[in-house]
């Protein structure tokens, strides 16, 4: 029995008091069962034997009225004439009647703290490794789910979270951003991702040292996964410029970056394997919003940023009229990039359509004015006819 307490302990991470306590438990509710009641009995366990010894309490009485917590004076001098009335004797009870009930039901609560003491251990583990980027092994596929075995664990993938048409195959070792983990009734939930921004922060902390030591932050991602990333980096030495050490020599980090997340999918054509393409865009991060919306907005020019005085989250973006498509981008990408990266809601106008906003601004403000002025005139006609009669 103690051995088995050994190994549970040091196995199943299951304290040996919570096991004792249990077995208990169960000795005493069995009894209850097979008795009707439970109160005169005690349990106690013997640390050297590693046994347990079930108890009965009975208090000497004049007149039995329940032998199952009573007993008369006469059998009381039967076993000792020292007894007296009010006396409490104990009586080991043997537990063959009902100690296999007993054993039943700790083994299924014993059962049920190992499977809740295995979750909370793999809980916690993997909590501890949320916001972080772990490699496993590709296990099984269904419907809603790639399941990548992390190592204790298998972790969903998502269709949203794969990057557009990448494809695995079984025991393919993969890197995945762990980006929530659950715990519920049924067992620890690990949720993954290879199309998240926040993965490619964490790949370029593994592949470049000064982002890894804080030389260089990287200060906000916007992804559109499998297609184009804009990413925001800011230097906190003044000799290190923070774009061309997330570039590299020749583009040798962010090569690194790349091959660490474009996988090769099945190109529908020619039926081969081809890379998935993913442009990065790394910008400089300045404290000025105007001139961060600037940045963010390349390879276009900008012209000029406006800022909305009722809402100071929307900006107005004026670009020369040749860079118009440019500055939106394919289906709207670049502006779209653009604003998840700075937070702004970016509207993208040319310079011609600006030209004719502030016409249009310009006539309205004049109209303003022109009636601002009549009304003006009309007050004073009144004030001028209510003097003249007051005269």
């Amino acid at each position: 029995m103690l051995e088995a307490f050994r190994v549970l302990e040091e196995e199943k991470h299951i304290n040996k008091e919570d096991i004792i306590e249990t077995v208990k438990e169960s000795l005493k509710s069995a009894y209850k069962r097979r008795y009707g009641q439970s109160e005169s009995a005690e349990v106690e366990f013997n640390e050297k034997t590693g046994d347990f010894q079930v108890y009965t309490v009975r208090e000497v009485v004049e007149e039995v009225f329940d032998s199952r917590l009573e007993i008369s004076l006469k059998d009381a001098h039967a076993i000792s004439t020292a007894y007296e009335l009010g006396d409490k004797i104990r009586f080991e009870e043997a537990p063959k009647e009902f100690g296999r009930v007993a054993a039943q039901s700790a083994k299924q609560t014993i059962m049920e703290k190992m499977r809740r003491q295995t979750r909370e251990i793999l809980y916690t583990e993997y909590k501890q490794r949320e916001s972080e980027i772990m490699t496993g092994t590709v296990e099984r596929f269904d419907d809603r789910f790639i399941y990548v075995n992390l190592g204790s664990i298998e972790a969903q993938l998502s269709r949203q979270d794969q990057i557009p048409g990448e494809t695995f195959a079984s025991h393919d070792r993969i890197e995945v951003y762990v980006y929530k983990v659950e715990n519920n009734p049924k067992g620890v939930n690990v949720f993954v991702s290879r199309s998240h921004p926040e993965f490619i922060k964490r790949i370029m902390e593994q592949e470049i040292p000064e982002v890894f030591d804080g030389t260089v932050e990287i200060m906000s991602v916007s992804r559109e996964a499998g297609d184009r990333s804009k990413v925001a980096v800011r230097s906190h030495n003044p000799n290190v410029d923070a774009i061309g050490t997330i570039v590299g020599r020749k583009g040798a980090n962010i090569k690194k970056v790349i091959s660490k997340f474009h996988p090769k999918r099945l190109d529908a054509k020619t039926g081969l394997l081809v890379p998935v393409e993913e442009n990065i865009d790394v910008i400089q991060w300045v404290e000025d919003p105007a001139e961060y919306i600037y940045n963010a907005i390349a390879p276009a020019e900008v012209d000029l940023v406006l800022f909305d005085p009722e809402d100071e989250k929307k900006a107005t973006v004026v670009v020369p009229d040749n860079k118009l498509s440019l500055a939106i981008g394919r289906r709207g990408q670049n502006v779209r990039l653009a604003a998840h990266l700075t937070g702004y809601r970016i509207d993208i106008k040319s310079a011609t359509e600006f030209e004719a906003m502030e016409a249009e601004w310009d006539a309205l403000e004049e109209a303003a004015a022109l009636e601002a002025e009549e009304l003006s005139e009309d007050n004073q006609y009144a004030e001028d006819i209510l003097s003249e009669e007051q005269d």
